[in-house]
């Protein structure tokens, strides 16, 4: 199902009267910001989602929770959570009103849609915390962080769920291999 969203220039963020014809709805709906979903949102049944806004906390409805769609209808999602303390909740997820923050456009935009976006990946930092079946770590280069590689494999609930895929650089010795940075200084002080 695709749902479009309503596009509108904030009233107050432009002295120009006749906004529309400046900035017509067609071209807002051409325009992507970074914590927005899309004006043209597709979703189905069974397909895991993350939450852009901070809905309803008390629920466990925050920004970058996971979920997944068990139906859509007209003006609601109904999705199961799949992340944090409420695992396993049916919820109802409203279309909202958000605006973009930042932007280089001369006016702030007001979109109405739903507040997720699909979540088929996620990045190491975001995956902390979460216990999964199956993960699939994409490594082109080592992980050039402290502790970073133990964080994503370490959200694998077994070794038989863990998948690496690597870059290969021709060096026969490192096709199986990658470098677990650890600063050592950190361990230097303690008492």
């Amino acid at each position: 199902m695709t749902y479009n969203s309503a596009d509108e220039v904030c009233k107050g963020s432009t002295d120009i009267l006749e906004q529309q014809h400046l900035y017509p709805t067609e071209f807002l709906n051409t325009l992507n910001f970074l914590g927005m979903p899309p004006h043209a949102l597709k979703l189905k049944k069974e397909l895991p989602i993350m939450l852009l806004r901070n809905v309803n906390p008390s629920q466990g409805l925050c920004n970058g929770t996971r979920l997944i769609i068990t139906d859509l209808g007209q003006f609601v999602i109904r999705a199961q959570i799949l992340t944090g303390s409420n695992v396993g909740q049916t919820v109802l997820i409203p279309r909202i009103t958000l605006t973009s923050t930042q932007t280089q456009w001369p006016f702030v935009m007001k979109r109405r849609q739903f507040p997720v976006k699909p979540c088929y990946a996620m990045t190491i930092n975001k995956s902390q915390g979460q216990s999964l079946n199956h993960v699939g770590i994409y490594l082109p280069n080592p992980v050039f962080s402290h502790d970073q590689l133990y964080v994503a494999i370490s959200q694998v609930t077994s070794p038989d769920g863990l998948k690496i895929l690597m870059k290969e650089d021709g060096s026969p010795e490192l096709k199986r291999r990658t470098r677990n940075i650890v600063f050592k200084e950190t361990f230097d002080n303690l008492t």
